[in-house]
């Protein structure tokens, strides 16, 4: 039996990270150094696309290169692992940007 949540309340921007800001600030940076969410998203929106499709073209050139090939697949391979990689930090710093941007506002989800 789950309990229904409370209404969420738009978080300060201060306040909108995982943590939040828990200790005074010990560094030289201003005290109203913000994240830039809206440039984070569009690269996110520019590079997640690139970064999918050079994994899959990589893939499929590895998979057709033959045994004399240069570049030979193993360089291929690594190629698209690294741009699977690259994706998948791309889709991940989305989600978070997202969320945050969610929390900011108020809107109800997760």
């Amino acid at each position: 039996m789950s309990r229904p949540r409370p209404p969420r309340t738009p978080v300060p921007r201060s306040r909108s990270g995982a943590y939040g800001r828990h200790h005074p600030r010990t560094g030289t940076e201003p005290a109203t150094a913000q994240s830039a969410l809206r440039l984070r998203l569009l690269l996110t929106a520019v590079f997640l696309p690139l970064f999918v499709a050079a994994t899959v073209g990589f893939a499929v050139w590895a998979a057709r290169s033959g045994p004399g090939d240069s570049p030979g697949s193993g360089v291929l391979t690594g190629l698209a692992v690294g741009c699977g990689v690259l994706a998948l930090v791309a889709a991940l710093d989305g989600m978070v940007v997202l969320r945050r941007m969610r929390r900011e506002r108020g809107s109800p989800g997760r």
